[in-house]
């Protein structure tokens, strides 16, 4: 079986929730919920009928939610489909595609993932840009499809796996003038301590996500076992 983790993302300035990024996870013979082996092996019908019944039952709670897709994935037509009928149904909670790069989709045209990106906003689904700076989401292969985005997601916690903390807080300060230059939301990832917190306090970045403001819960549905 499979279930939806929700984590916050929050607004500090105004002290609120504005949406939740959904992390799938499989429940295993002893009930525990771990991580999927590949998220590419998941039938899109189970993602989107996940995705469309926690919609629905957290519609009353929040402007946005984010669904995690690799570059393949938010290319295909069956996927496609999905998302523009899930996001009709979804009204009025936003659906954010957020789009991640898997180990072989480097030689994906990024020319073709900014055409899709239009497509799918014109059905008012928001397109995200997730770990800028990291992995092969470097600037210069992104800034095409800066163009397109509404949103990108720094996750600093990917710094620290790569123990270059000290780089952080000149990378988000680059970060903010590109979002602020392309009309782009910017949310940072992996807030875990008081004072990381007070960096982006001071570096005015309000959108934020992490341990420190809530970690990834499982969502129950009404009818789910308690």
């Amino acid at each position: 079986m499979y279930r939806y983790f929700i984590q916050p993302q929050v607004n500090v300035y105004t002290n609120s929730i504005i949406g939740y990024e959904m992390l799938i996870r499989k429940q295993a013979a002893d009930g525990s919920w771990r991580l999927p082996k590949s998220f590419s092996a998941i039938p899109i019908e189970i993602q989107i009928a996940l995705l469309k019944q926690t919609a629905a039952e957290l519609s009353l709670k929040v402007r946005t939610l984010s669904f995690n897709v690799n570059r393949t994935q938010f290319l295909d037509e069956t996927m496609t489909q999905a998302l523009i009928d899930a996001q009709r149904q979804m009204l009025p909670v936003i659906l954010v595609v957020e789009v991640t790069e898997e180990v072989g989709e480097d030689q994906i045209d990024t020319h073709q993932l900014e055409t899709h990106g239009r497509l799918l906003q014109q059905y008012g689904i928001q397109l995200s840009l997730d770990d800028v700076d990291t992995g092969e989401n470097t600037y210069s292969r992104i800034e095409g499809l800066l163009k397109v985005a509404d949103e990108v997601k720094f996750a600093m916690q990917n710094f620290r796996q790569e123990h270059r903390e000290k780089e952080i807080p000149q990378k988000l300060t680059n970060w903010k003038s590109i979002a602020e230059e392309t009309q782009t939301r910017l949310i940072v990832e992996g807030t875990e301590t008081s004072e990381e917190a007070q960096m982006l306090n001071d570096l005015e970045l309000p959108l934020r996500q992490g341990y420190y403001y809530g970690k990834p819960r499982l969502f129950r549905f009404k009818d789910d076992p308690r």
